[in-house]
Order: C-alpha cells, then sequence, then structure tokens
C-alpha cells in the first residue's frame, strides 16, 4: 500500500463530506483561466460551517477571484443575507458574477470592482449595520491595511478571517526575503497588539500544500 498523500487525504474527505458542490465554480474558474489560488473545497466548507456557526446575516470579502468562497459565504447567510465582495480584476468578477449567478446566490452578492483600498472607503460610506464576518484573501503585503479596515466595519463578536498567513513556513522566518512572508509575520505582530482582538494561526496541509489562516474575533 502507498502512503497516502495530503492531496489523497483532500480528495477523501470531498468525496465524503462535500461532494458535487466542490465542483463547478472550480471547473468554471479553470476553464476561464483564472489562477488556480481558490479556497479548497474543504477550507469553502469551513468557512461556509464558521459563517453559519455566528449566525452571520452580513459578510464582507475581500478578494473574489472567480467567486468559489464567496459561493459558499452566500449559501452561509442564506436568503435575505448579504455578501459585500472586492476584485480588482474586472474579468475575474464576471466569471464570479456568472457562478454565483448559476448557483442561484447572485442575488445575495454584491461584487465591487477595483483595488480594495479605494473601493473600502465607498463600503464604508455604504455600511447600514456592520459585517458580522470578513474573509481576507487577496493581494497579501496589504493585509494588515484589510485587517485595519476591518476592524472599522464591524462589530464586538464579528469574525476576521485572513488566509494564506504561513506561507509553507516562511512567516516564522524573519530573515525571509519573500514579501508575503514578511506580511504575515507584520499579520501576526498586529493581532498580537491590537486590544480589540483575540486571535490565532491555524497552521493547514492539503492540495494547496502548507499554509494556514488567522482566526480572530472582535472583542
Amino acid at each position: 500500500m502507498t502512503t497516502p498523500t495530503a492531496a489523497d487525504v483532500d480528495r477523501y474527505l470531498v468525496d465524503s463530506l462535500i461532494g458535487a458542490d466542490a465542483a463547478p465554480a472550480l471547473v468554471a474558474n479553470a476553464e476561464a483561466g483564472l489562477p488556480p489560488i481558490d479556497v479548497s473545497p474543504p477550507q469553502g466548507k469551513l468557512l461556509n460551517l464558521l459563517a453559519r456557526s455566528i449566525g452571520a446575516r452580513r459578510v464582507l470579502e475581500i478578494g473574489t477571484l472567480g467567486g468559489y468562497s464567496t459561493e459558499w459565504l452566500a449559501r452561509a447567510v442564506g436568503d435575505g443575507g448579504t455578501v459585500v465582495t472586492l476584485e480588482f480584476e474586472p474579468r475575474h468578477a464576471a466569471v464570479a458574477r456568472e457562478n454565483l449567478d448559476r448557483a442561484g446566490v447572485g442575488d445575495r452578492v454584491d461584487i465591487r470592482v477595483g483595488a480594495a483600498l479605494d473601493t473600502l472607503p465607498e463600503v464604508a460610506e455604504d455600511l447600514g449595520d456592520p459585517f458580522d464576518l470578513v474573509f481576507i484573501d487577496a493581494d497579501k503585503v496589504n493585509n494588515t491595511n484589510y485587517v485595519q479596515w476591518a476592524l472599522r466595519l464591524t462589530h464586538p463578536g464579528s469574525v476576521i478571517i485572513v488566509d494564506n498567513v504561513v506561507r509553507g513556513g516562511a512567516v516564522a522566518d524573519e530573515q525571509s526575503a519573500d514579501p508575503n512572508a514578511q506580511a504575515g509575520r507584520d499579520l501576526v505582530e498586529l493581532l498580537a497588539a491590537e486590544p480589540t482582538l483575540d486571535a490565532t494561526v491555524i497552521q493547514t496541509v492539503g492540495s494547496k500544500g502548507w499554509d494556514g489562516f488567522a482566526y480572530a474575533v472582535v472583542v
């Protein structure tokens, strides 16, 4: 018997616990030539479960890509819920809109196109009730800026999740030349110092390799 790989385990878990929900948007994104940097199906399902566990009705996502994680979050907020998602690339946003409409959740999703640091002030200006959950999965060098914006747009008890923090372990290397790894260190330092956040970082391994995400609660 060969030793199963992390990707083998992911496939087993997808077949056992997620099934067909894992496939359509990912296939459409690949066919459209989008970069294969979506969250994995188990990660998407985790986002859905986390949002449901706190009863999230308003979600902000920074980094849409083709809308795969957006779809999981839109399912979580349910009828009458809202996901506002920010995407830099117009072509990615167009693919996401098709995927979300095809999945039957497009009416719950407001896609805003442009650099997130430009569109976040617009989101703040339009804000009614604060967001219950913020998922950040965009350009890593701005993660601390995005978290600081998230603090302005949430309420005590809101959850902030930041993807791709561990960077194959490089986050622990203070000499790393990788700007994304340094951004991860900057984020960890912010989470440690910010008195209105209680946070941890969870390492992950799977079909996406060795990485991890930050999970913070606004207090």
